[in-house]
């Protein structure tokens, strides 16, 4: 297997990556179109105009909207596909591979505490390979698109909301780090239980009991960190969309912009907020999966009497993964 889950994405789905990219870019490319109807509705509203011109921009905007709906279905379908055919790829290869002669080398107990991980450890790989490429395309293309037409219509109360998301380029990173130490941490608790309840170690409900409380710990620990980040997020979020309101309400009473104008970045900064998230989430999810493929490739290779990377050269079967 390739070294690397990146190395492993390309290998075995790259044409389907590549279809993903397309779709992802197609969408993107659309998302900044909404607020542009958003905005020619609500100044042809305020200036009293035509009704048949209302018409067909809020039409025009229906169409948009359902384009972009159908896209991302479709995007989503084959993003399902990816993920599955990834994961009963992985499994056949287990299934493949020649069992009896890892039996007749190792203990039945350690092959069989290796094949239950790799089985319960080839879903979140499998679901990982379907985002690996598309969903960061994605996310970024829709913040670059969103920003760009921000900033071309009202640069400083463009600037001003893009200043509420420097203070999450300082928190976010730190707490990820955390929350990716911990999620390393569970990952070897679980194997750790699972070789002990097998191999039926005469201290091994001590033991169990112990894990499952750290197991327990750790998930906490997550959870805490987890949404006190995304807390802090809405909130900068929040502010950032009073600050607009604000603002660019007192400019239009000066009559310095349109409220349509007022109206579309508003809409934008609520359009940054979710895929900034799921940027997030993909990040943490890259780590972890990281780490996951890691651990599966190794129990793999061993499986099936492949030689070891050279730079894995040195990790035992249940050594514990590197922070990341």
């Amino acid at each position: 297997m390739p070294r690397t889950i990146m190395g492993y994405v390309l290998a075995e789905t790259g044409k389907h990556q590549a279809g993903l990219a397309a779709l992802a870019i197609t969408v993107f490319l659309l998302s900044a179109a909404p607020l542009e109807f958003q905005r020619r509705i609500i100044n042809d509203l305020t200036e009293k105009g035509s009704f048949d011109n209302v018409l067909w921009l809020a039409l025009g905007y229906a169409g948009v909207a359902l384009a972009d709906q159908i896209l991302k279905l479709l995007l989503n379908v084959y993003r399902g596909w990816v993920a599955e055919n990834s994961v009963r790829s992985l499994r056949r290869k287990l299934i493949d591979a020649d069992i009896g002669s890892a039996v007749a080398a190792h203990s039945p107990v350690d092959v069989g505490v290796e094949i239950a991980m790799i089985l319960e450890e080839a879903e979140p790989i499998g679901g990982f390979v379907a985002l690996a490429l598309s969903q960061p395309l994605l996310q970024v293309g829709i913040l670059v698109s969103v920003v760009g037409y921000m900033f071309a219509l009202q640069p400083y109360l463009a600037l001003m909301g893009m200043a509420f998301f420097v203070p999450q380029v300082v928190f976010v990173p730190a707490m990820q780090r955390a929350i990716n130490r911990r999620a390393s941490r569970r990952i070897l608790t679980k194997r750790e239980i699972s070789g002990t309840i097998v191999e039926g170690q005469n201290d091994a409900t001590q033991e169990e009991v112990t894990g499952i409380q750290r197991i327990f710990s750790l998930n906490m620990a997550i959870y805490w960190l987890k949404y006190v980040m995304y807390l802090l997020m809405n909130l900068m979020h929040h502010l950032s969309v009073a600050a607009a309101l604000c603002v660019g309400g007192w400019l239009v009473l000066q009559g310095r912009i349109e409220i349509g104008t007022v109206v579309a970045i508003v809409g934008g900064l609520a359009k940054l907020n979710d895929p900034w998230g799921d940027l997030i989430d993909w990040g943490r999810e890259l780590s972890v999966v990281r780490v996951k493929y890691r651990l599966f490739s190794e129990a793999a290779n061993w499986l099936t009497g492949a030689k070891p990377d050279p730079t894995d050269a040195g990790m035992s079967r249940r050594s514990a993964p590197a922070e990341v």
